[in-house]
């Protein structure tokens, strides 16, 4: 097993919680990651039809196979179990008896709420990291990164990334929205995903969308939602305050894996995608999740946003710290440029500089230095900022 970063705050809460929740994509490494750390656990795996069946048929009876606790794989395929376990830890009161693994996170977390609110933990695991891949002995350029994502599948078994891909959407992207949504046209809701791709690291318009696909604004929404639910898109929220100025307040549009994305983009290698006008949002999505999953595996919320004005004056992550608020810079280009600073100098202006004392540019060169209040950081570097004082 690769090790995960996340490791240590399971194991910690496990001695906090009775129960403890992970959620993630579907090959993200749940699994692995809580069967070897807990390997006495017993273990279920709710995906299978036959143990389905038992747990539905009697969660009662289903449970009392596991007096000490388990592993229960994939809870949202039998969310009736969770208010079992309510009874069971509220009548134990010891921690660690449980673990909980999931895909779908909207109902997870609807269950979790009505079920197990205050007998909870929940961490979200996304594919590893740059990092996590570093000490696992796998060193990528960037663009190789950027065709290869993250799922830790692609490098045990050394899987060709675009096939990999291709399986992946056809086999748990396609399946699991089928049990969440009606989708009587495959054909268009392929397309569909695909025009995401194709806005990734833009401000979401359902309209546009819509009219790409043939879909009313109102179902682009609902699958908009559906996508973020499996872990397969997520949004970023823009920050705003009241500034004097309008602010943009629709989301933008990333993608949980980059590696998915760049494959729905129909890029197979390192000399299309040098060639792809898309290039410059995918390592914006790349380094985006390497702050997030970073955030998400010390146990904490991403605190991540975007600004962007009306007079199209951007900063392509806001970190809120506090009262602090971080500005973010994401360049794709090997050189560095004085334009690069002029959006976080802006920021910092607007916000004042007791609430934005530094800030940082993410570019892809190795040359590393100060630039009066803001720090030029190599891409592999990333979580450098939240390390720094």
């Amino acid at each position: 097993m690769y090790k995960r970063a996340i490791a240590a705050e399971l194991q910690q809460l496990m001695t906090n919680y009775p129960v403890v929740s992970v959620i993630g994509p579907r090959q993200a490494g749940k699994t692995t990651l809580v069967r070897a750390l807990f390997p006495n656990m017993p273990y279920a795996n709710l995906e299978n039809p036959d143990i389905r069946a038992l747990a539905q048929a009697d969660g009662r009876s289903f449970l009392n196979q596991y007096p000490n606790g388990a592993i229960l794989d994939e809870i949202q395929r039998v969310p009736e179990l969770l208010s079992y376990i309510q009874t069971i830890v509220d009548e134990r009161d010891e921690k660690g008896l449980f673990i909980l693994t999931g895909s779908h996170q909207i109902e997870l977390h609807q269950a979790i709420t009505q079920s197990l609110a205050g007998r909870t933990a929940l961490l979200s695991l996304l594919p590893m990291s740059i990092q996590e891949l570093q000490k696992a002995g796998f060193s990528k350029t960037l663009d190789e990164s950027l065709i290869m994502g993250g799922y830790p599948r692609i490098y045990k078994d050394n899987l060709d990334p675009s096939k990999a891909y291709r399986n992946y959407f056809q086999t748990y992207v396609e399946r699991d929205l089928r049990q969440l949504i009606n989708v009587k046209n495959l054909a268009q809701f392929e397309k569909f995903v695909k025009i995401c791709a194709g806005r990734v690291g833009q401000i979401i318009n359902l309209e546009s969308i819509g009219n790409e696909v043939g879909l009313s604004s109102h179902t682009v929404k609902e699958w908009i939602s559906i996508l973020e639910a499996s872990f397969i898109v997520f949004r970023l929220q823009p920050y705003y305050e009241n500034f004097g100025k309008r602010m943009i307040k629709s989301p933008k549009l990333y993608f949980t894996d980059v590696g998915l994305a760049t494959y729905l983009l129909g890029i197979e290698n390192v000399t299309q995608l040098s060639r792809d006008p898309l290039r410059g949002h995918l390592v914006e999505n790349l380094i985006i999740l390497e702050l997030m999953k970073y955030r998400y595996n010390q146990g904490l919320d991403s605190q991540l946003y975007y600004y962007r004005d009306t007079k199209k004056i951007e900063v392509d992550v806001i970190f809120k710290s506090g009262n602090q608020l971080i500005p973010i810079e994401i360049k794709s280009s090997t050189t560095y440029n004085s334009s690069f600073v002029s959006s976080l100098k802006f920021f910092q202006n607007l916000v004042t500089k007791s609430r934005c004392p530094k800030g940082y540019i993410i570019y892809a060169g190795k040359a590393e230095m100060k630039i009066e209040d803001f720090q030029l950081l190599n891409y592999v570097n990333t979580t450098n900022i939240f390390l720094e004082k």
